[in-house]
C-alpha cells in the first residue's frame, strides 16, 4: 500500500471522524494526547508553521491562535473540506491544501517550524514524510510530532482488566513486525450508540515501526533530537474521563521534538 491508497481510506473516513471528534468523542485527544503535545511545543507566535497531515484542522487551528502564521496539508480532500469551512467561520489566517505528505508543494526552507499531530504513522513511506519535513525547513527550524506509541502499537495488543473493569496491563506482541497496511476497524469508544447512527466504522490502515526504526529514520533525515515526551494523564484528569485510566498504565503515544541543524 502506498500513500496515494492510504490517503483514499482517510478521504473515506474524514466525514464520520469530523463529526465524532468535533462532538467531543475524541477524548484521548482532547485530554491527554493534544494538551501534552502543546506543553512540549516551543513557541510559535510570529513563525511561519505547516502542519503535516491536518486532518479537519483541530490542532491547526491551536497553532494559529498561539500566534504562528499557519499552513497546512492533507491527503483528504473531504477532510480539507471541513478544515476550509471552519476557516471561513472563524478566520485564523490558515492555508489549507490538498497534498502528500510526501511530495510538499513547497519550496525548500520556507517554514519555521513543521508539525505533524498523529498523522506521520499513517504514511508508509516514512523516511519520505521525515525527508520532506527536513527539506522544507529553514536550518535551525523545527519539527515536532506525535505518533502511536511503537512499543505498546504493536501487531498484537490486548487490554488486560481487572473484575472492576480497569487496565492492570497492556499485552503486546510482534514488536518487530512490521505491520504494511494491515486495516484496522474501529470508532471513538466514548461515543454513544445515538451519536454513531448512520456512521460507518473508520477503516484505519496500520503502518508500525520500532522506535529505533523511527529514530534512526529522523536521524537519516537530517534531524537532531531535541526532546521526547510519552504522555500519562493526571489522576483529575481520568476522575473526569474514566476512559483515560488505561493511558496511566502505558503510553500510548510518543511525542518527538527534533531540529534541523
Amino acid at each position: 500500500m502506498d500513500h496515494e491508497e492510504a490517503g483514499r481510506f482517510w478521504d473515506a473516513n474524514a466525514d464520520a471522524w469530523t463529526r465524532l471528534a468535533r462532538a467531543g468523542y475524541d477524548v484521548y485527544r482532547d485530554h491527554l494526547n493534544t494538551p501534552a503535545f502543546f506543553e512540549l511545543l516551543p513557541d510559535v507566535a510570529g513563525l511561519l508553521g505547516l502542519d503535516i497531515g491536518c486532518g479537519e484542522g483541530a490542532n491547526t487551528r491551536l497553532l494559529a491562535r498561539r500566534g504562528a502564521r499557519v499552513a497546512a496539508i492533507d491527503v483528504s480532500e473531504r477532510f480539507i473540506q471541513h478544515a476550509r469551512r471552519a476557516e471561513v467561520e472563524e478566520p485564523l489566517g490558515i492555508d489549507y491544501r490538498v497534498a502528500s505528505a510526501v511530495d510538499l508543494p513547497y519550496s525548500d526552507a520556507a517554514f519555521d517550524f513543521a508539525a505533524g499531530f498523529m498523522s506521520f504513522m499513517d504514511v508508509p513511506e516514512t523516511d519520505r514524510v521525515l525527508a520532506e519535513a527536513s527539506r522544507v525547513l529553514r536550518p535551525g527550524g523545527f519539527l515536532q510530532f506525535s505518533i502511536c506509541h511503537p512499543c505498546f502499537d504493536t501487531p498484537h495488543r490486548r487490554n488486560r482488566r481487572d473484575a472492576r473493569g480497569r487496565t492492570y496491563a497492556i499485552e503486546v506482541g510482534d514488536y518487530f513486525r512490521n505491520l504494511e497496511g494491515e486495516v484496522s476497524e474501529w470508532t471513538f469508544g466514548s461515543a454513544p450508540a445515538e451519536a454513531r447512527a448512520g456512521l460507518a466504522n473508520f477503516r484505519v490502515p496500520r503502518f508500525t515501526r520500532t522506535i529505533s526504526q523511527w529514530l534512526n529514520l529522523l536521524i537519516d533525515a537530517g534531524f537532531r533530537l531535541e526532546r521526547l515526551a510519552e504522555p500519562r494523564p493526571e489522576d483529575a484528569t481520568v476522575r473526569s474521563h474514566p476512559a483515560l485510566q488505561d493511558a496511566q498504565v502505558v503510553s500510548y503515544f510518543l511525542h518527538v521534538l527534533a531540529r534541523k541543524p
